[in-house]
């Protein structure tokens, strides 16, 4: 093989790996933000059901022990925003920030996918966000 022909070879692979890698980051954040669409959604008609499935075990149960109910009863005194449409995700490695016009919602991969960690969030300066639910 001559070096012109190897150089080719190996441009041809590295392009091959950036290109493979954004993808598969492209389809984490599609995959995030539909779920934060999912639970928007839910909580958008009122379906504590649906909004609860979409909660992260420890988020489920920290909800749960704070409200002193189970989770779809404990929704019903939780003042979450309304999200609206996705404007913005973001995924570092098993989670996700995923930022609604309204709402800001943090996830993180399980074996069955990604499930929301913490909604009703809100910045602050130089500190974590303020989140209405939250896991432990």
């Amino acid at each position: 093989m001559t070096l012109r022909v190897r150089w080719v070879w190996v441009a041809g692979a590295a392009a091959l790996v950036v290109l493979t890698g954004c993808g598969q980051v492209s389809r984490r954040e599609d995959a995030a933000a539909a779920v934060a669409a999912g639970f928007e959604d839910a909580a958008g008609r009122s379906d504590a059901a649906a909004v609860c499935g979409t909660l992260a075990p420890g988020t489920r149960e920290e909800l749960e022990d704070q409200e002193k109910a189970d989770c779809e009863q404990a929704l019903a005194q939780v003042d979450l925003p309304a999200g609206g449409p996705v404007r913005r995700v973001d995924v570092f490695g098993q989670q996700a920030r995923v930022v609604l016009e309204g709402d800001t919602l943090l996830l993180s991969v399980f074996p069955d996918g990604w499930k929301v960690t913490a909604a009703g969030c809100e910045p602050r300066d130089q500190r974590p966000y303020q989140c209405e639910i939250k896991g432990a």
